[in-house]
């Protein structure tokens, strides 16, 4: 299938919640390099009807969940102004009808006050880095079952639903960012009972680390996609993805008090 046609067929998935046939079954050659020309060709046609990138998330950073979903190096993909909220208070409501098989994840994010470069270290990389905040990615696929290869994942919006940015903080709250922020705990939560848990370095070394990594592969994509000034970028769970449904609470505590635990509740 040609790229514009398996962009326009993923999109309207995307807009309907539909699911699709495996891109890699239909085509045994369909590798990630293919799927990243369908992301930039999706990438193109979301900009053209007045979406705007606002940055970018990293998946498949945990490698505790490889095995699981048969997925085993990162993959990426642009974030939007209609998939980012920023959540006041610490608590936010977010109806489901939009998603595909939604889950939700934990993680850390990063909002760029300058552009970085390939080949940064940690701290120069820390130094373009605004601040930190914890929240939620909803993730989901066209793909029936939560079943796929890794170009099929790249193809299908990087797995992107929604992100939920808590309260920004200060990086230069930071004297070793690095070391900190691999070490946060976090504790999920659904209506009141744990679920899973984990440590902030299982996303390949830490969040700063994970960043790290992502801004030289992306040096190396061949769609040129820019990372700029004000580009928020998530950078992974930290647990096992959730399945969602409706009339669900999910919380998480954090072990850093720098970094606010948040609520979400869930709606049809």
């Amino acid at each position: 299938m040609a790229v514009t046609a398996r962009a326009a067929a993923l999109l309207a998935a995307l807009d309907g919640a539909q699911l699709l046939p495996l891109p890699s079954e239909g085509d045994p050659g369909f590798d990630v390099v293919a799927a990243f020309a369908v992301a930039d060709e999706l990438r193109r046609l979301r900009i053209a009807r007045g979406e705007r990138p606002l940055g970018y998330k990293i998946g498949f950073t945990n490698r505790g969940i490889w095995d699981r979903y048969g997925v085993h190096a990162p993959i990426w993909g642009p974030i939007w102004n209609t998939t980012v909220e920023h959540v006041e208070g610490g608590e936010a409501s977010v109806s489901l009808a939009p998603f595909s098989q939604p889950r939700l994840e934990p993680e850390i994010m990063f909002g760029f006050a300058r552009a970085p470069r390939a080949g940064m270290s940690e701290a120069e990389l820390a130094g373009c880095i605004g601040w930190v905040a914890h929240g939620y990615e909803i993730v989901h696929t066209h793909f029936a079952d939560w079943r796929f290869k890794a170009a099929d994942t790249v193809a299908d919006f990087a797995l992107h639903g929604r992100l939920f940015v808590g309260t920004p903080v200060a990086m230069t709250s930071f004297a070793d960012p690095a070391r900190e922020l691999a070490d946060v705990h976090v504790v999920f939560m659904r209506d009141g009972a744990t679920i899973d848990e984990g440590v902030s370095s299982i996303v390949l070394d830490g969040p700063l680390t994970a960043l790290r990594l992502w801004v030289d592969a992306m040096a190396t994509q061949r769609e040129q996609w820019p990372i700029a000034a004000g580009d928020i970028v998530t950078t992974g769970t930290i647990t096992d993805a959730a399945p969602m449904r409706p009339g669900h609470r999910f919380e998480t505590h954090l072990s850093d008090t720098r970094l606010a635990g948040m609520g979400l509740r869930t709606e049809a």
